[in-house]
């Protein structure tokens, strides 16, 4: 693909309520980071232009609100999704063990259902000294998923740009995979029938 060569890409991130979704996705946008945020309802949506693999790629970044009462109307927002930021909380040992509710949910979503759905787990406020998910436990759990995970800080900006770009670039293989197989089956020809002849 060339660089002029454009994909739209709808990435989401999910996770419980404050593990710092919004500080995230405004820090790997924005380069910015506030103490405050409120909390997100339904979703926020933003974008950024990067260059991938010679692709020039528009993210549409849907930050979804974590709160359990929302959770149904916040599901509706992964239909067409193209990737999926799993995140959570390092100092909040009850974020982490929700991560699986989170990425069934997701997974239940994504039509056609499918196991090659990118997603990339984000383990955020390494910054904070009061840690109580072990990195060991985290990796462990990642490995058994295969998914990729980043301990983060949205505070400090570490591995921020890096987690987003390999969730864009595993999405952008599935794209372009999803677009040679239509293109694939749509020229496929079959041998044709006899034709039978009347009369």
């Amino acid at each position: 693909m060339n660089p002029r060569k454009k994909v739209d890409l709808k990435l989401i991130i999910v996770g419980a309520l404050g593990v710092g979704k919004t500080s995230l996705l405004h820090q790997y946008v924005h380069k910015t980071f506030f103490e405050e945020y409120q909390t997100t309802l339904g979703a926020s949506i933003l974008s950024k232009i990067i260059i991938l693999d010679d692709t020039t790629l528009k993210l549409q970044i849907w930050d979804t609100g974590g709160q359990e009462r929302f959770r149904s109307m916040v599901s509706t927002f992964y239909k067409g999704s193209d990737g999926c930021i799993l995140a959570f909380d390092v100092t909040d040992p009850e974020s982490f063990e929700a991560l699986g509710i989170w990425r069934d949910d997701v997974l239940a979503k994504i039509i056609p259902m499918e196991q090659s759905y990118p997603m990339v787990v984000l383990g955020n406020k390494i910054d904070l000294e009061d840690r109580k998910v072990p990195q060991e436990v985290v990796r462990g759990w990642c490995k058994e998923k295969d998914m990729p995970y980043f301990e983060v800080s949205a505070k400090n900006d570490i591995n921020v740009v890096q987690a987003f770009e390999v969730l864009a670039s595993r999405a952008l293989l599935r794209y372009q995979g999803t677009v040679e197989n239509h293109l694939v089956e749509s020229i496929k020809l079959s041998p044709g029938q006899p034709k039978s002849r009347c009369c």
